[in-house]
C-alpha cells in the first residue's frame, strides 16, 4: 500500500470563512443592462480623471510612490486633515483587513452589527479571531446591543456607518455613546464609504472622533461617490500610531500610479460630487415613494441604495422578483448573505433604470 502523501493545510478558520459574493453583473442577451447591483454611481468619474490618467500612461514603466503622497495630500485639502494621518490602500477593503492583521489575533475577539459588511467576519476569522455579532433592531445597529458584545477578549468594534444593505445610520450622539462606553484598548472602526450621500444635520462620519481620539479610525471609499471602483481606492483616518502600525505591514506598492493620480484628480472636483448627491436626493425620494406604492416595505437609507422587501407570497418572493427584473436587463443584488432572504438591494442608478425597474415591478406585481 503506497503512504499516503501529505499536503499544505490552511490554519483553523481559514476554511470556515465563506467567500465573498458580488451583486451580478450580466443580463440576459438582448436586452439592456442596467446594473443595480453594486451601488455604483450612474454618472461615472470625474472628467477631471481622464486627463490625470493620461498622464500617468506615458510612463506606466516606473513604480508608484510607495506612500501615495499625492492622493494623501488631496484628501487632506480636501478635509482639512494632516496627511500624516492618512492611509491608503486598495480599497477600503485592504485597509479593513490590514486592522484586523495588526490588532487581532487567536482568541481574540471583534464585534460587528448583525446585517453589516461581510467582510468584517472574513477578515476576523481571517486573522484567527472570533466574530461576535451584535443583534440590529428594526434593521438598525443599536448602541446598547453592542456595548453588551464586549468582553475583555474584545479588539475591535466595526461599525458600518451608514450601513451597507440596510442604508440606516447612527446618529453622532449615538456614535459618541458607544465609543464612550468601549474600554479605551479596544479600537472603533467607522467605515463610512456612503458619508458623501448622507443629508442629515445629525450625522458625522466621524473625523472629529478620530481626532479627539486615540482608539477610533475611520474608512472612506472612492468606489461608490467618485465613480473609481474600477481602481480600487480606499483610505482611513487615524491616530498616528495606527497609521504607523499599518503601514509596517501593508504591501510596499499597495495603490497604483493610475489610482493616486485619479483619486487626487477626483477628490478636488467638488461640483461632481455635489451634482452625483443631487441626483442621489431625489432618487432616493422617488424610489421610497414608488416602491411604497407598489406595496413593498422599503428600509428608509441615506445611503445611494433601497433595500425592498417582498411579501411572503407564492409567485410574488425576492427571487420571483430578481428572475422577473433579470430577465428584463434590471440586476439587482439579492442579499440573502446578510440575512434577508426575501429582500432585494437596489442601487440608486440613472433616471432611465429607476424609472424602469418601477414599472417591471408594478408589471410583477400586478400579474
Amino acid at each position: 500500500m503506497s503512504e499516503q502523501r501529505a499536503r499544505p493545510v490552511p490554519k483553523p478558520g481559514v476554511l470556515d470563512i465563506h467567500a465573498y459574493v458580488p451583486g451580478k453583473s450580466r443580463a440576459p442577451d438582448g436586452v439592456t443592462l442596467h446594473k443595480l447591483s453594486s451601488n455604483e454611481t450612474p454618472f461615472g468619474a470625474s472628467p477631471r480623471v481622464q486627463a490625470a490618467l493620461a498622464d500617468v500612461a506615458a510612463h506606466l514603466e516606473l513604480y508608484p510612490d510607495g506612500q501615495a503622497g499625492a492622493l494623501r495630500q488631496a484628501i487632506g485639502e480636501v478635509h482639512g486633515l494632516n496627511p500624516a494621518r492618512i492611509l491608503c490602500g486598495n480599497g477600503s477593503d485592504e485597509l479593513l483587513g490590514l486592522l484586523a492583521q495588526a490588532f487581532l489575533q487567536p482568541g481574540d475577539e471583534a464585534v460587528h452589527t448583525e446585517h453589516g459588511f461581510l467582510v468584517y467576519d472574513i477578515y476576523i476569522r481571517a486573522a484567527g479571531a472570533v466574530p461576535v455579532v451584535a443583534k440590529e433592531r428594526d434593521e438598525r445597529a443599536e448602541v446598547d446591543a453592542i456595548l453588551a458584545c464586549v468582553t475583555e477578549r474584545t479588539k475591535i468594534v466595526f461599525l458600518a456607518n451608514p450601513n451597507n444593505p440596510t442604508g440606516t445610520y447612527l446618529p453622532a450622539a449615538e456614535v459618541r455613546r458607544l465609543h464612550a462606553g468601549l474600554p479605551s484598548h479596544v479600537l472603533l472602526v467607522l467605515d463610512a464609504a456612503y458619508a458623501e450621500y448622507v443629508r442629515r444635520a445629525d450625522y458625522e462620519a466621524g473625523l472629529a472622533l478620530v481626532a479627539e481620539h486615540e482608539n477610533v479610525v475611520m474608512t472612506r471609499t472612492f468606489s461608490k461617490i467618485h465613480g473609481l471602483a474600477g481602481l480600487r481606492i480606499g483610505w482611513l483616518v487615524a491616530p498616528e500610531a495606527i497609521v504607523d502600525a499599518l503601514d509596517r505591514i501593508r504591501g510596499p506598492f499597495n495603490l497604483n500610479a493610475m489610482a493616486i493620480a485619479a483619486g487626487a484628480a477626483a477628490i478636488r472636483d467638488r461640483d461632481h460630487v455635489e451634482k452625483t448627491v443631487a441626483h442621489n436626493d431625489e432618487w432616493l425620494e422617488r424610489l421610497t415613494t414608488g416602491l411604497s406604492a407598489l406595496g413593498l416595505r422599503v428600509t428608509p437609507s441615506v445611503g445611494n441604495f433601497v433595500l425592498v422587501h417582498f411579501p411572503e407570497a407564492a409567485g410574488r418572493m425576492a427571487a420571483d422578483a430578481d428572475a422577473f427584473l433579470t430577465e428584463r436587463g434590471f440586476i439587482l443584488r439579492r442579499v440573502t448573505g446578510y440575512g434577508f432572504p426575501n429582500a432585494l438591494r437596489m442601487t440608486v442608478g440613472s433616471a432611465e433604470a429607476n424609472a424602469g425597474v418601477l414599472r417591471a415591478l408594478e408589471e410583477f406585481l400586478g400579474r
